[in-house]
């Protein structure tokens, strides 16, 4: 598979989760484990741009697949990519243990938005993602601004 734009070959067994695979054996900690049934989205990551529930997901569906986790938002020189600087201005986060898989839902939906979409999609487009902190006004705000430039 390759993770975050790097070829990665690893035997796992075949009832390791997605999740367990990147904390785990590559240590990308990014990615939460929190309900392990696909509920809260914590785990989200990005499987050939679409978001999946990696406590879930088991990593040998992943072969051949491009994988996105938190830590391939940022850009290669370093700089953070908009989203995650909009997260960061608009205070989208308090314990952050959601933000990742936010970011990276937040991403998909950014990147297969249509025109004339409103702000009550962001809401749709996160549904699967649980925040129990932040009341989701700052996430929403974070995303649109990234939206409307």
């Amino acid at each position: 598979m390759t993770i975050n734009g790097r070829r990665v070959s690893i035997d796992a067994d075949p009832s390791e989760s997605l999740a367990y695979v990147l904390r785990e054996r590559l240590r990308l900690t990014g990615t939460k484990i929190s309900c392990d049934v696909q509920v809260c989205g914590a785990c989200t990551v990005l499987v050939d741009g679409l978001p999946v529930s990696s406590c879930t997901y088991l990593a040998y569906e992943a072969r051949g697949r491009e994988v996105l986790t938190v830590e391939g938002l940022a850009h290669t020189d370093g700089a953070l990519d908009p989203l995650q600087r909009a997260f960061i201005e608009d205070n989208a986060f308090q314990c952050g243990y959601c933000t990742g898989g936010m970011l990276l839902a937040a991403h998909a939906y950014l990147a297969d938005e249509q025109d004339g979409d409103s702000g009550e999609n962001v809401f749709e487009a996160l549904a699967g993602n649980i925040c129990r902190c932040t009341g989701y006004v700052p996430i929403v705000a974070a995303v649109l601004r990234v939206r409307d430039g």
